[in-house]
């Protein structure tokens, strides 16, 4: 155990260094709750040993699952009202995405960097992506967002079946391996992403790696959109179906695409965890629901919905008119 301990904080020291990029006397405010005290054990250590101001709040378990944000935490987020740094530990429950997506919009509010890691787990800061080579990682992350510059649309392959158009024309890419002032960034980190146009996206995907909040898929899940937004769902798990039709109409907006997200985290493993599957190299994710935090994202649902694919192929058409393939088969090329 006194070996585990040893390992979290050198990955929470590792994250706060180089994603956070953390410096001596700032304020770090910790929010966690019962099952992620270790980890943010673990987070309030590091922040010490690195000379940050550190106070930790842990989130009341007798009103879970979560929907509205405690009374009490505009005054702590007060911690962290002239910038600094706050990290999100919490357990994963998808009755509670639209408290995280509250919780995240309060946060940003301070102008802090934001660290969200809703699931997070003791083998994630051990063994996992959170003891990564960020700086090798930012690298390819600079090299393939270069590649989406002056983008138009992409279009997006996969073995499972996966056929579909996003427009992306001036929706600028974001990465969590650099988490700047007044933004917020997974932890573990390694992906990036974008907000595509909401009503343009037309095509089939087929979801045979994990759902956010769900897990992995018992059977491949088909997601056929248009203009958008969902209009078929179809798996030969009719109980799978059943659950994503409930999770992706609780609001109007809930079915209408959100995000393109790449994972590119070489120590990212496919869990049946989102957190870290949507990190792992030679995957790619589409969203539905919110996106009003994210650059020209005007999708304003109370909840948000990962969908994984394997081994993508991208094939870009820039505003120029050219194209080019920049993933082939889940690699970077």
């Amino acid at each position: 155990m006194m070996e585990d301990l040893e390992m979290m904080v050198k990955g929470a020291k590792n994250a706060l260094g180089t994603i956070l990029n953390m410096q001596p006397n700032e304020p770090i405010l910790v929010i966690t709750d019962e099952g992620s005290l270790p980890i943010a054990e673990a987070f309030s250590t590091g922040g010490t040993e690195l000379e940050g101001q550190v106070k930790m709040y842990q989130l009341p378990e007798d009103k879970r699952p979560f929907q509205e944000l405690p009374e009490d935490l505009p005054e702590v987020l007060n911690h962290c009202r002239e910038g600094g740094i706050i990290i999100n530990l919490i357990q994963a429950n998808s009755a509670e995405t639209p408290f995280r997506i509250k919780l995240i919009k309060s946060e940003l509010q301070t102008k802090a960097r934001v660290g969200h890691a809703p699931g997070i787990t003791i083998n994630m800061m051990t063994e996992g992506p959170m003891s990564a080579d960020y700086v090798k990682i930012a690298e390819k992350v600079s090299y393939l967002m270069d590649q989406f510059k002056n983008a138009k649309k992409v279009n997006i392959t996969a073995p499972g079946g996966t056929d579909i158009e996003l427009y992306i024309e001036n929706r600028k890419f974001e990465t969590d391996v650099e988490i700047k002032q007044g933004t917020m960034g997974n932890l573990p980190a390694g992906e990036i992403w974008c907000a595509p146009e909401e009503d343009k996206a037309n095509g089939l995907i087929v979801c045979d790696g994990s759902i956010g909040d769900v897990g992995n898929v018992i059977s491949p899940l088909k997601i056929e959109v248009r203009e958008g937004k969902i209009v078929a769902l179809e798996s030969e798990s009719q109980d799978l179906v059943d659950e994503v039709k409930e999770l992706t109409s609780v609001d109007e907006m809930a079915a209408i695409v959100g995000e393109l997200g790449i994972g590119l985290n070489p120590r990212a493993r496919l869990t049946g965890n989102m957190l870290e599957d949507e990190k792992a190299g030679k995957t790619a994710h589409i969203a539905f629901g919110n996106n009003d935090t994210m650059p020209s994202g005007k999708n304003t649902s109370s909840t948000h919905r990962d969908f994984l694919f394997y081994n993508p192929t991208f094939m870009v058409e820039y505003q120029d008119g050219s194209s080019k393939m920049i993933i082939s088969k889940g690699e970077v090329i």
